[in-house]
């Protein structure tokens, strides 16, 4: 059985280049220096790696749908993008970062205090949505 193709020397994390290729079939071997298989940026992910980018295009780039289909938070799905995005090489794009959402135990504090009348239902929705309540100064 054939093994994942490596993209990286195992010893010193250099790029590798495939210098032989051969057909089961015919038993004929081709040798020289054969970097296009791995000119990808997928070549150099790893199984999980790869794994994560199928299950994002499952998904649509949907964080909702991936969240539901991999039991990750939002926080862990934009990290693992992140790192697959500098494993290919490409750097995302810089933006805002985006607002933590509160644990499940933050939700209910928040709806017990929106059903005491501590907080307004506007004041109850931007905190759900992990924004910073209106009286807190800007972070």
């Amino acid at each position: 059985m054939a093994q994942p193709l490596p993209a990286r020397c195992p010893f010193c994390q250099g790029p590798l280049t495939v210098t032989r290729l051969h057909c089961d079939a015919c038993d004929i071997t081709i040798e020289g220096r054969f970097s296009a298989v791995l000119a990808s940026p997928l070549a150099r992910l790893s199984e999980a790696q790869l794994r994560f980018v199928e299950a994002f295009l499952r998904a649509e780039g949907k964080f909702s749908r991936l969240e539901r289909e991999l039991g990750l938070s939002y926080p862990t799905l934009r990290n693992r993008l992140r790192e697959i995005l500098q494993t290919m090489g490409a750097a995302p794009a810089a933006g805002p970062v985006p607002p933590k959402t509160p644990s499940s135990a933050e939700r209910q504090r928040i709806l017990d205090e929106l059903e005491a009348g501590r907080i307004t239902p506007d004041e109850a929705a931007r905190r759900l949505r992990g924004l910073p309540p209106n009286d807190a100064p800007p972070s």
